[in-house]
């Protein structure tokens, strides 16, 4: 469900992904698109199981999931920032990740970080993403 506010933004909320309440998936304004963290929840509101490189599956496609919302694609992702609550984890599986992010995105790839933070809001989550997009016109 998607909704136009006031200042002409609209939020964008794909039906695929759990019901947002007190955010929004993404942002949409003018051409680029605001995407809220995502964990590896899945549309029943559940962590994913599998560790990290299952995680990261999930929590990328539901980030892709929100720009396809608003009409973009992974290249024109042009920030990306990942947040983990295990950076050596994440370091010791990440060919695997790179392999998905390839797959599932591209060999494009956009300004990124990699931050170590010391848990997320739900508790079995090892990995938040969040991104701004620019749409290019096609």
């Amino acid at each position: 469900m998607n909704n136009t506010t006031a200042t002409g933004n609209t939020t964008i909320n794909p039906e695929s992904l759990p019901k947002p309440r007190g955010y929004a998936h993404g942002v949409l304004a003018g051409n680029t698109v605001y995407l809220g963290g995502q964990t590896a929840l899945d549309k029943d509101m559940n962590i994913v199981p599998g560790g990290i490189v299952a995680q990261f599956r999930q929590a990328f496609s539901n980030v892709l999931a929100t720009l396809t919302e608003a009409g973009g694609q992974p290249e024109d992702l042009v920030s990306v920032t990942i947040y983990l609550t295990d950076v050596d984890d994440y370091m010791a599986n990440g060919k695997e990740i790179g392999q998905l992010w390839r797959e599932m995105a591209g060999s494009k790839y956009p300004a990124m970080a990699g931050i170590g933070i010391s848990r997320l809001w739900q508790k079995e989550a090892l990995i938040e993403i969040q991104g701004v997009a620019v749409i290019q016109e096609r």
